[in-house]
């Protein structure tokens, strides 16, 4: 029979309450994912050393790693719990929460600043009324293409998680909100409002505070282009100020562009 599967799992009952480490072993189960040897865990908390402790508490919903809700630190490298196979796991197998966002409890952290992120830069085609407005615009199958990688985002946080430029003391919002950013503004109706977008990214924290270190497309568990999406919205936002300059001039008027 195999050995227990050991798991150490890092404890702390809410933001200001000290960290503590708890040791568990769980019998082993063929093609076991981190999700179900905590759920194992959960219906029985009790460390090796004996002694019986509150469940530990992480998040997780879709479990076929489309939510981004399981996101976890699984020794030392940030990842979806539901994807993490127990066999293709070194042990003690170490379960640590996100350190770039606020820690609720135990594995669970916080993650709103994404999807305050995601407001600021108008990720959503706004459209007025439910009533029918005939087909959309049709859209080319490149930009199909590219679309659909993009749109595979979860918003996990594994980017913001292994930035450098993301901490307490930094605005910046990370690659998740910047990609979404170029999705929507790569869809032909999305268009419409590409300008309001790029002036968020231009703000403090935009796309001009990303130091290129590309930590980010490396984690990315969807193999979403990154990097591309931060080199393609800081030539657009490069391209926005020069057509603010330009209509700014033309407003006092000056010569304008020809």
């Amino acid at each position: 029979m195999p050995p227990p599967i050991l798991v150490r799992v890092e404890r702390r009952d809410g933001p200001d309450a000290p960290k503590h480490w708890d040791e568990f072993a769980v019998p082993y189960t063929k093609n076991a994912n981190v999700i179900s040897v905590l759920m194992d865990i959960q219906r029985n908390p009790v460390t090796t050393a004996g002694e019986r402790v509150p469940p530990p508490v992480w998040d997780q919903a879709c479990l076929e790693e489309v939510c981004g809700s399981c996101t976890m630190n699984v020794n030392g490298k940030v990842r979806q719990a539901c994807s993490a196979l127990i066999d293709q796991l070194e042990q003690p197998i170490t379960l640590q929460p996100m350190k770039k966002f606020p820690l609720v409890r135990d594995l669970s952290v916080d993650r709103q600043k994404m999807f305050d992120a995601l407001k600021r830069v108008h990720a959503w085609i706004p459209i007025d009324g439910t009533y029918d407005l005939g087909p959309g615009p049709r859209v080319a199958p490149e930009d199909q293409e590219i679309n659909y990688v993009l749109s595979t985002c979860m918003t996990c946080g594994c980017c913001l998680e292994v930035c450098p430029q993301v901490s307490e003391t930094t605005a910046f919002i990370g690659a998740a909100a910047i990609s979404q950013a170029r999705l929507f503004n790569n869809h032909p109706t999305g268009k419409m409002n590409a300008s309001e977008r790029l002036h968020a990214l231009m703000l403090p924290g935009g796309v001009n505070d990303c130091g290129k270190a590309a930590n980010c497309v490396k984690a990315c568990p969807k193999g979403i282009p990154l990097t591309s999406s931060i080199a393609e919205m800081a030539r657009e936002t490069t391209l926005q100020a020069l057509r603010d300059f330009l209509y700014r001039d033309e407003r006092k008027g000056g010569p304008g562009p020809g």
